[in-house]
């Protein structure tokens, strides 16, 4: 599943290709996704329409138009988006499932190979009004000033959930998947079953820096290609090269030289260093600091 280095990939990658294109046509597939894609309702809405900007919320993206009308995309299992060349007819690939033709004759195709992807259209709608509707109930983003130590230690507070499923669960934060997860709390020093009640405010504080490190590094390496993910210029990601344990199981840690385990919590596949990340006495912010001069690319997100 595209998380959210994918999808910033994806923004970026596209924001410049089709912001100020008018849209000329839409076609559909025909076939539903997560939801019927309302095609009749895209066409009387966007057609003639301008896209004034690009942004991602979460794991969506957001095409934002003239009229104040928002086009919002989820990439479910398997999707993503690319612009193609005049001259390419619509639908060339087999699971492209959504086509918009611009005046200058490219077009944005999504593809969605698994169909779990889903196309929301809003009219009117601004950004504060989506935020008290459609997401409601979606926590800060990882690189807002409100996604704080404090936040997090204090909505941990008295709690026994997995800290692996809290950092996950996207009212707590946006966008943080399985393979990110992971990778942070390898980083941070921290077991992915550690009880957040237990977490002390200096740790929250590791963990948040290692969460927003490691998003920004897998970002500028294009994302992460486990299956079939290509950003806009239908390019694989090569952050995978970079994993410290996810899909590791069995192999040597990069760290210690231990064997990475893997255990699952919420349904979900977790790896970890047992040496390197013990779930009854954490590593101190002194003892991981050797651990902490790694340098990753500095990435502004917006």
């Amino acid at each position: 599943m595209p998380e959210l280095p994918e999808v910033e990939v994806i923004c970026r990658g596209i924001r410049p290709l089709v912001t100020g294109r008018t849209v000329k046509n839409i076609w559909s597939s025909g076939m539903k996704l997560r939801a019927t894609v309302p095609v009749d309702k895209l066409k009387d809405t966007l057609s003639g329409d301008t896209i004034i900007n690009v942004t991602r919320r979460a794991k969506y993206l957001l095409l934002h138009f003239r009229s104040s009308t928002l086009l919002i995309l989820h990439f479910g299992m398997t999707g993503n988006l690319g612009i193609f060349d005049p001259g390419k007819p619509p639908g060339k690939k087999k699971h492209d499932h959504l086509g918009l033709l611009f005046d200058d004759n490219t077009e944005l195709r999504f593809n969605d190979t698994r169909r779990f992807g889903s196309i929301h259209l809003f009219h009117e709608k601004t950004i504060e009004d989506l935020e008290n509707s459609f997401f409601k109930t979606t926590g800060p983003e990882p690189f807002s000033t409100e996604f704080s130590p404090q936040y997090l230690y204090t909505l941990a507070r008295s709690r026994k959930m997995p800290v692996k499923s809290f950092i996950m669960a996207n009212c707590v934060v946006a966008g943080i998947g399985n393979i990110y997860a992971n990778e942070s709390l390898f980083m941070a020093g921290i077991h992915p079953a550690s009880e957040i009640g237990a977490l002390s405010l200096d740790q929250w504080k590791l963990l948040r820096e290692e969460l927003r490190s490691v998003l920004k590094h897998a970002i500028h390496c294009g994302g992460s290609t486990i299956s079939d993910f290509v950003n806009a210029g239908q390019k694989s990601g090569y952050f995978q090269v970079n994993f410290k344990v996810y899909g590791r199981a069995e192999k040597k840690c990069f760290r210690c030289g231990n064997q990475i385990k893997k255990m699952t919590i919420g349904g979900r596949a977790s790896f970890y260093c047992p040496a390197c990340q013990n779930p009854v006495s954490m590593k101190s912010i002194s003892t991981l600091s050797p651990f902490l001069k790694n340098k990753r690319p500095a990435d502004n997100i917006t």
